[in-house]
């Protein structure tokens, strides 16, 4: 008999039965493994990451595999060729059954795990620091900024910037609330969070004028010397009879990044729901990027759905991200099935992690404006967590023309792509920009709520080769100033000393009537020229309490006093989630696809998670 291997085997039976032990203990009860081997998976996949398949009835196949031999301190973000034979486990928070995966940028599949040595775990139940699982690191990139100041409308009495009419920031937002989490206050763009709720502002009769505004000074809230100046701008409704064929390319991320359950395949299914709206002599395109760009589906009619499924169900993420060379390829297809007098658009989905090629923000940028000339627009779609480019997907949305959503569930793209279909896909107007002339004699201060990323320069107004932000079918768009009557209390800039205001007759300060006056350019999708539309602001359009607005105006104030909640400004500090609930539920209205009710669950969830941090 062979004494040394007798003696291996007995010495590697006592290294694993206790750990064989232990692990099916917490397996029968139906616990988490402990705070070493915690409530992820272990594997033996490809390459050594974790893996996760799914059998034909949808249910995933896990595997728990234990090694004797310890292992070395992970390496992380090594290149995706690196072969990788060592054993993984997900990062632990959650029991056994709920699979957990992890982006790393070594794995062709996109995951890794910190490894672990497979020795029990000590008597005490606390795992040694050298077993405990190394943290995740969020590598979110936000764009930064400061909130709008108070302004003098003495001195600086004009105010400009760009319609928005995104949504990703209430997606997002809403995703952290959810995981119990504060979001950050650079995620919180306030005029995404208001313009994230369809409202019934008052619209054009024809769309021969593609908006309409309807302007209301209110009383404020949450101070009792100020007013709100509240903006409703509602875009002509294209009926579906008129709707224009569509020609759509679907730039989809499958790189390594984009191999988890909230991505690629959310974004799969999500695309599913539009192309099943897609009419027959619509055109659909697939093109992929991971290490390199290449077309899936050439153009093809939205009558042969079969074929457009099947290519949609083949992609599968691994790899890097060459999305400079996927802009390039999918604008290149919508150009070559540009429909005259259509809606031509370019749809990219991804996590915005673009790592091959042109990554610079400021070279995309000028990418999709040289492009956006050829008359095809753009549309972003966010997805996940932990990688996600918040900031660059905003600056190529805002200079192609197009828009930026994120997509956190299913509910969410149904939102966005199966019930404001129209508004995402139809332009009605382009490059519309709103500048509001504030009436020193009756304001002494201002403040516009929200739109800091959009803000303009005064002579961007009138200058048509400066982009701006655009309107679709039966979209609407508010905006909010906090306004300080002049002689308030709650003037906060004091006077200047030799400051006098402006008069230009004989009688004193011209159109002393008004509060403001505001001016709205726009050009009409297939023209580059712009328009202009003019509306001065008076006591006519003033109420007397706040009571008396409309459900649609008092809710899209408590939504951007919410906001405003988040990101701790000055001017809401004295107002309480409690007040924003009040105001929410008693204006909650009509509400068929229950977006106002989450709202209001939003609202307790940020309440209870500002309370637990005090």
């Amino acid at each position: 008999m062979n004494h040394k291997l007798l003696s291996s085997s007995a010495i590697a039976s006592l290294l694993v039965l206790p750990v064989a032990g232990y692990t099916t203990f917490y397996l029968l009860n139906e616990q988490p493994l402990g705070p070493g081997l915690g409530g992820g998976v272990l594997s033996t996949g490809a390459g050594g990451e974790g893996s996760a398949e799914s059998d034909g009835a949808g249910e995933v196949k896990r595997e728990l595999a234990l090694e004797s031999a310890p292992r070395p301190e992970p390496k992380r973000q090594q290149e995706a060729e690196e072969p990788a034979a060592d054993m993984a486990v997900s990062q632990p928070a959650a029991p056994i059954g709920q699979l957990t995966k992890h982006r790393d940028m070594r794995g062709a599949d996109g995951f890794n795990a910190p490894r672990i040595a497979a020795s029990p775990p000590p008597a005490t139940g606390v795992m040694p620091p050298d077993l405990m699982p190394v943290p995740e690191e969020n590598r979110d990139r936000l764009e930064v900024f400061d909130t709008n100041p108070v302004k003098s409308a003495l001195e600086s009495p004009v105010s400009t910037f760009s319609i928005d009419v995104d949504t990703a920031s209430y997606a997002f937002v809403r995703s952290s609330l959810k995981r119990g989490v504060l979001p950050q206050a650079d995620t919180v763009r306030v005029e995404e969070m208001v313009n994230y709720f369809p409202y019934d502002w008052q619209g054009p009769e024809n769309a021969e004028t593609p908006f309409n505004s309807t302007i209301t000074v209110m009383p404020t809230p949450w101070n009792d010397h100020t007013k709100l100046m509240h903006v409703a701008i509602k875009g002509y409704d294209v009926a579906p009879a008129e709707n224009p064929k569509s020609n759509l390319v679907f730039l989809v991320d499958t790189s390594g990044s984009m191999n988890q359950p909230d991505k690629l395949p959310l974004l799969k299914s999500a695309f599913r729901l539009l192309v099943e709206r897609m009419g027959a002599d619509d055109t659909i395109s697939i093109v992929a990027y991971a290490g390199s760009a290449g077309t899936v589906l050439e153009p093809t009619k939205g009558s042969e759905k079969a074929k457009i499924l099947a290519a949609l169900d083949k992609l599968g993420a691994g790899g890097s991200t060459a999305g400079e060379a996927g802009l390039r390829q999918a604008y290149r297809l919508a150009e070559e099935s540009f429909v005259e007098g259509g809606v031509n658009r370019v749809m990219l989905a991804t996590d915005g992690d673009f790592n091959v090629g042109q990554t610079s923000d400021e070279d995309l940028k000028r990418l999709i404006e040289s492009k956006r000339e050829s008359g095809v627009f753009l549309s972003v779609f966010g997805f996940g967590r932990g990688n996600y480019n918040d900031q660059m997907m905003q600056t190529i949305a805002q200079n192609g023309n197009g828009t930026a959503a994120y997509i956190d569930t299913l509910a969410e793209a149904e939102k966005t792509l199966v019930q404001e279909a129209s508004s995402t896909l139809f332009p009605i107007a382009k490059d519309v920009k709103i500048q509001v002339e504030f009436n020193p004699e009756a304001v002494a201060e201002y403040r516009l709520i929200g739109y800091e990323t959009r803000a303009l320069k005064r002579e961007d107004f009138n200058n048509d080769r400066v982009d701006a932000g655009d309107i679709g079918s039966g979209h609407s768009v508010t905006a909010i100033y906090e306004i300080t009557p002049k002689g308030s209390p709650a003037q906060v800039i004091d006077d200047l000393r030799y400051g006098e205001a402006k008069t230009d007759n004989a009688a004193g300060i011209a159109h002393a009537d008004e509060y403001a006056f505001v001016k709205i350019r726009y050009k009409l999708p297939d023209e580059d020229v712009s328009k202009l539309i003019e509306t001065p602001v008076t006591a006519a359009e003033e109420i007397a309490s706040f009571g008396q607005a409309s459900d649609d105006q008092r809710f899209s104030v408590a939504v951007a006093a919410f906001g405003q909640k988040l990101r701790d400004t000055d001017q809401t500090a004295g107002l309480d989630y409690e007040r924003i609930m009040e105001i929410a539920t008693a204006a909650r209205g009509a509400d068929p696809f229950g977006y106002r009710a989450e709202f209001l669950q939003l609202v307790r969830l940020a309440s209870a998670l500002d309370a637990s941090k005090r």
